[in-house]
C-alpha cells in the first residue's frame, strides 16, 4: 500500500504531529488531488483548543492546489494530469443559503482540513475532513477548480485568503474614492484586504497594527492607493481604555473613515475602531473577537453604523480572484514570503505562532 506524510492533529495531544498514512483512494464522485502546494494559516491551535476540529486524528489544512491524481468512476469533467485548486467550503448545496451565494452560512458548513462552524449534522464533514497539508488529498469533485496556466501553485492554494479578503472588501459596500481602515493589517487576511483595495474603489487606506515598520512594509503593497498607519505599540499605555485609537483615526480622518475591515482577533480596537467611521459607515469583522462591543445601541443608531460579520467567503468569491488571477488585472505572488517543505511543516507552524520573520504575510508548505 502506498503511504504518504501527513500533518495530523490527534484527540487529547498538544502538538501537531507528521505521521505517515495510507494515500486517499477516490470514491465514486471523489478526486485525488497530488499536492504542489498547501497554505498554512494562523490560528490552527487556538481552534484546535477550543474543540473546532471535530473529528480527530485529522489532517490539517484547508488551502491546497495541485495535480489530480486519481478520479471516481463517477467523475466527469476532470481527468488526471489536470492543474487544480482544492475549494475548501463543505456545503449542502442545496438550502436557501447555497443557493443564493450565501453558502458560507449553511448549517452543514466546515472546512476540509479545518473548523466546524455549528451543531448540525455534517455528513459532508465527517467523510472529508482530512486536509491538505499532506502528499495528497482526497475531495468530492464539486470542489475542484480548475487553474489557468498562469496561476501558479503556491497562489493558487491562497486564494481562499484572496476570496476572503473579497467577501469583506463587498459586505463593506463602499462607495467611490472611500477611505477604509483595514486591522491587523500585517496579518495573512490584511495584507490581502490591501492587495485588493484597489479594485473596490479606495482611495485612502488607514492600516492598524502592532508595528509601525511592519504596517510600512505592508503599506507597499496598495499600488497607488495612499495609506497612513497607526502603530498600536505606539500608542499610550492606556490607550485601551481612553480612546486614544479612535482619536488617532479622526486625526487622520476628521469626516471618519467610510468603512472598516476588522482582523483582529481580541481586544478593544473593534469598538475604537468603528467609533472612529463616519456616518452610516459599515464595520465588517472577521477576526473571531469575542470581547464585548462597548458601543451603545443608540450611538450606533444615531450614526447609522453597520456591523456586518462574515465567517467565510462564498464559491462566486472565489471565482471572482481567479478570474482577476487569470486575467492579470491581480497579481499576489509578493504575498507569498515564506515557503517550507512538509518535513519542516512542524517549524513552519511553529514560525507563524511566533512571527519571528518579518514580514511574515502568507506561507505555503510545498509537498
Amino acid at each position: 500500500m502506498a503511504t504518504m506524510l501527513a500533518l495530523r492533529a490527534h484527540q487529547g495531544a498538544e502538538a501537531l504531529v507528521l505521521d505517515e498514512m495510507p494515500v486517499p483512494e477516490p470514491g465514486p464522485l471523489d478526486v485525488v488531488v497530488k499536492v504542489a502546494s498547501a497554505g498554512l494559516a494562523p490560528g490552527i491551535m487556538r481552534l484546535l483548543r477550543m474543540g473546532a476540529l471535530k473529528y480527530l486524528p485529522t489532517t490539517l489544512g484547508h488551502e491546497a492546489a495541485g495535480v489530480i491524481s486519481a478520479v471516481g468512476r463517477d467523475v466527469t469533467g476532470h481527468a488526471v494530469g489536470d492543474r487544480v485548486r482544492v475549494h475548501p467550503l463543505l456545503n449542502c448545496r442545496e438550502c436557501d443559503y447555497c443557493r443564493t451565494d450565501r453558502d458560507m452560512m449553511c448549517a452543514q458548513q466546515a472546512m476540509l482540513g479545518h473548523a466546524a462552524f455549528g451543531d448540525a449534522s455534517m455528513p459532508l464533514y465527517e467523510q472529508y475532513h482530512d486536509g491538505g497539508l499532506a502528499e495528497y488529498v482526497r475531495v468530492p469533485h464539486w470542489l475542484i477548480d480548475s487553474l489557468p496556466d498562469s496561476v501558479g501553485f503556491d497562489v493558487a492554494a491562497k486564494v481562499q485568503d484572496l476570496a476572503n479578503a473579497v467577501r469583506a472588501l463587498k459586505c463593506a459596500d463602499l462607495p467611490e474614492r472611500a477611505t477604509l481602515v483595514v486591522t491587523a493589517a500585517t496579518g495573512t487576511m490584511g495584507t490581502a484586504t490591501v492587495k485588493l483595495a484597489e479594485h473596490f474603489g479606495v482611495a485612502r487606506l488607514i492600516l492598524v497594527g502592532r508595528d509601525a515598520e511592519r504596517l510600512h512594509r505592508v503599506a507597499g503593497l496598495a499600488g497607488g492607493i495612499a495609506a497612513s498607519v497607526v502603530a498600536l505599540d505606539e500608542l499610550p499605555e492606556n490607550w485601551s481604555t481612553d480612546g486614544t485609537l479612535t482619536r488617532r483615526l479622526r486625526e487622520l480622518a476628521p469626516e471618519g473613515a467610510h468603512a472598516v475591515i476588522d482582523f483582529i482577533p481580541e481586544g478593544p480596537a473593534l469598538g475604537q475602531t468603528m467609533a472612529g467611521m463616519a456616518t452610516g459607515g459599515t464595520l465588517v469583522h472577521m477576526g473571531g473577537n469575542s470581547t464585548p462591543l462597548p458601543l451603545l445601541p443608540i450611538a450606533l443608531m444615531m450614526h447609522c453604523w453597520r456591523f456586518v460579520a462574515t465567517r467565510a467567503c462564498t464559491r462566486q468569491d472565489t471565482t471572482d480572484v481567479l478570474r482577476l488571477l487569470e486575467t492579470g488585472t491581480l497579481t499576489a505572488d509578493e504575498l507569498i514570503t515564506h515557503r517550507f517543505p512538509l518535513t519542516e511543516a512542524l517549524k513552519a507552524m511553529d514560525a507563524m505562532e511566533q512571527r519571528v520573520d518579518d514580514p511574515m504575510w502568507m506561507t505555503v508548505i510545498n509537498p
